[in-house]
């Protein structure tokens, strides 16, 4: 694992979304995982405009740039914009409405 990244310029792989996931728009997702600690991976993502649907898993993530907005099965919705710290619980449905390119650290 890496000791040392700039989370705003690193380069991330990117890796192709489910075409069910994908609810409009051409969505793109990149990631980066960085480091573990205690068994929790720490890590990059990235997503370009567009919505997807996604069941999450349990996490944590802070958005260092762009803004959208996750809706919760439930009807509750997140705004994200920089500096959103958030936490998703797992086996939640969300879908996720990204206006524009979001990148996230994440603890997952």
């Amino acid at each position: 694992m890496t000791r040392h990244v700039n989370a705003f310029e690193a380069v991330l792989e990117p890796y192709d979304l489910d075409a069910s996931e994908v609810v409009a728009g051409d969505p793109t997702t990149s990631e980066l995982e960085v480091t573990s600690v205690g068994g929790v991976g720490v890590g990059i993502w990235q997503i370009t405009p567009g919505s997807v649907t996604d069941v999450e898993k349990d996490e944590v993530f802070v958005v260092l740039s762009g803004e959208g907005t996750i809706t919760f099965a439930d009807g509750e919705v997140v705004e994200l914009a920089p500096g959103s710290l958030v936490r998703l619980n797992a086996g939640e449905s969300t879908v996720w409405e990204i206006r524009s390119p979001l990148r996230q650290v994440y603890a997952v």
